[in-house]
């Protein structure tokens, strides 16, 4: 794949989502293409963001020049993060799309893997084009309540790049010297020739993620609000969504206070799933508790990019067929039988691939006493299979997760992608006002959301900061699984990774290799991602020294 660099990739984008006429697009130079047409009028300017919506979760060759058919950007994105740090265990020999080489730390350590540079390269494209819509705006002279939600969404989007950006390129804001801390550069331009600067400090790119948070809240306030309803709706920021971004931008960077009272805000209004709709798959923006995610539209379908075909175990392609997907048992075991997420995986499955990391396949090493007889054994596949719509060519392994299901099992169709729910807010408020010392707000904050999961969880007993912190960490890995939040979640707490602990999580060491045993963020630098090398070679701004 080739790329010129992050300044290159604007136009085309925008040209898609504001003409219908390919030959448009392939007869006019890319260089020589004005945004002046993206922003002629409100509704120009709703097509642009559009754009943005689609382009989460669309093929990335459809977002910018020489993408890739093999990531569909947030597709990879949201469960590269549980990929990466053994969240969700691979249980078999499995590469397909490079998921394989991704989990065993052979990607993001690489300066021309695929999955860095459609990161780095996607993100800029939202940066971008919000810069557009935001400087577009600012010299014009549109007002009104459509302007005000257009502007809203653009700094939103702006400030969710550069928080991944920084998350990803550059040293955890904790563990690091966030003052003098090279960065990612800092892009406003909207016009050729779209010049970035060097990369500026970790704080510099916080900094301005914090001003863009506050200025999308305040355009909100006298916006139209979503329109629309129901999944589809959910794919549009909103102040809610701004404010659950300053809640995860100011827990990155220790700013407790704030992340607590960001958390409560974005939460309002979003109340938590029952049994029934936590158990029912994750797999559409319209439950409850959902404050944003995409619709994937089906004329833009994914297939085996999709989100759900790395994680989900009923898809029906070879990724899960194979290679089931599965949780560590050391937290499976922990789950209390009177929490209902614990119906989420499956311990007692049979392992039926003989071809499974463990080398425990097939009835001939079964040691489960469940399953004394082949009968019993088919009989329980048959069960499983039957009860989430599994095909008959899927294999099954002991702890494997059905927390992620289809709304047509057995299918290869990829389903909403979800990037913030309101539980993942009652996680924040607690784990702030925890880190704040306060242990009675951190106490209830906790229980608001577990109580409602686990019949029989007591949160007095929880009474200072390292239990409750341990217990904090402990149901984030449970309620958030497969989520995407591991990678992020390591840095900011400065753990390794260790599969050999505490009994063991049942990923194979033959498998994971160097990802078996990981030592953590503030003593390993592959925790940083390597810039994309073309990057290097094309920016003037960037130089081999600038290299993570």
């Amino acid at each position: 794949m080739s790329y010129k660099s992050i300044t290159s990739i604007l136009v085309i984008f925008m040209l898609a989502v504001t003409s219908c006429q390919d030959e448009f697009l392939t007869r006019t130079p890319t260089n020589a293409i004005s945004a002046n047409a993206a922003l002629a009028s409100v509704e120009n300017m709703q097509l642009v963001l559009n754009g943005i919506h689609r382009g989460m979760f669309s093929q990335s060759q459809t977002i910018f020049p020489g993408g890739n058919t093999n990531i569909a950007n947030d597709h990879w994105f949201v469960p590269q993060g549980d990929n990466l740090t053994g969240g969700i265990i691979h249980s078999a020999n499995a590469n397909n799309l490079g998921w394989r080489d991704n989990m065993q730390w052979n990607h993001h350590t690489v300066p021309t893997s695929l999955s860095n540079e459609i990161m780095w390269y996607h993100r800029y494209n939202i940066i971008l084009h919000a810069n557009l819509l935001i400087n577009g705006i600012a010299e014009s002279d549109f007002v009104g309540p459509e302007v005000q939600e257009i502007l809203g969404q653009a700094y939103t989007y702006r400030a969710f790049a550069y928080l991944s950006l920084v998350q990803h390129f550059a040293r955890g804001y904790l563990i690091g010297n966030p003052s003098s801390d090279p960065g990612v550069p800092l892009l406003f331009a909207t016009e050729p020739p779209y010049t970035s600067k060097p990369r500026s400090t970790v704080q510099e790119i916080y900094d301005q993620i914090g001003l863009d948070l506050d200025a999308a809240i305040t355009a909100f306030a006298t916006g139209t609000g979503r329109t629309g309803s129901g999944a589809s709706a959910k794919s549009q920021l909103n102040e809610n969504v701004a404010h659950g971004l300053k809640a995860r931008w100011a827990l990155s960077k220790g700013d407790w206070a704030q992340a607590a009272s960001s958390a409560v805000a974005a939460r309002a209004g979003f109340p938590l799933m029952n049994e029934a709709d936590w158990l029912s798959g994750f797999n559409s923006n319209s439950l409850s508790e959902v404050i944003w995610g995409s619709n994937v539209i089906t004329t833009e379908t994914t297939f085996f990019r999709s989100y759900f075909y790395l994680i989900c175990n009923t898809f029906n392609g070879s990724q899960n067929r194979s290679n089931p997907k599965i949780a560590d048992r050391r937290i499976v075991d922990a789950i209390p039988a009177t929490d209902f997420r614990s119906k989420a995986f499956l311990p007692d499955a049979p392992n039926t691939n003989n071809s499974a990391a463990n080398g425990k396949g097939g009835f001939a090493n079964n040691t489960n006493p469940l399953y004394p007889t082949t009968v019993e054994w088919n009989a329980a596949i048959a069960s499983i299979k039957a009860q989430y719509g599994i095909t008959s060519g899927h294999n099954l392994h002991p702890y494997m997760s059905v927390k992620h299901l289809q709304q047509l099992p057995g299918t290869i169709e990829p389903d909403d992608i979800i990037y913030m729910r309101s539980a993942e807010m009652y996680l924040i408020e607690a784990e702030a006002e925890a880190m704040q010392g306060n242990i009675g707000p951190a106490q209830t904050a906790l229980a608001a959301l577990v109580d409602t999961r686990d019949t029989g969880f007591d949160e007095t007993i929880y009474n200072t900061q390292q239990l409750l912190m341990d217990e904090i960490k402990f149901q984030r890995r449970v309620e958030l699984w497969g989520e995407g939040f591991g990678y992020t979640d390591h840095i900011r707490w400065d753990e390794g990774i260790d599969h050999a602990a505490d009994g063991g999580s049942g990923a194979s060491q033959v498998l994971y290799q160097n990802a078996y045993q990981v030592e953590k963020p503030s003593l390993n630098n592959d925790w940083i991602f390597k810039i994309p090398q073309a990057e290097i070679n094309a920016n003037p701004n960037l130089g081999g020294s600038d290299q993570n």
